[in-house]
């Protein structure tokens, strides 16, 4: 059960980083979606969600490899206790 939650968590973060490339690719095409008025504005917005799924996805394997102390030191988080 708890991998097909961490699937379905990861799954939207996907969703959304391949629709930030498609507003991108569109914008290489000249190819105006309707919520935007701009192409210049439908790049940063796809480049903005681009980032933000990435991120997401990315930290959560970086999270969840510091839970199984599978990350280099570098990675680690520096206990002060």
């Amino acid at each position: 059960m708890g991998r097909i939650v961490a699937l379905i968590i990861l799954l939207i973060p996907g969703v959304i980083a391949g629709y930030g490339i498609k507003l991108m690719r569109d914008m290489l095409f000249g190819i105006l979606q309707k919520p935007f008025p701009f192409l210049w504005t439908q790049f940063i917005t796809g480049l903005f969600l681009l980032i933000l799924g990435l991120g997401f996805i990315g930290g959560f394997i970086l999270h969840r490899d510091r839970k199984r102390n599978k990350v280099q030191k570098r990675f680690d988080k520096e206990k002060t206790q």
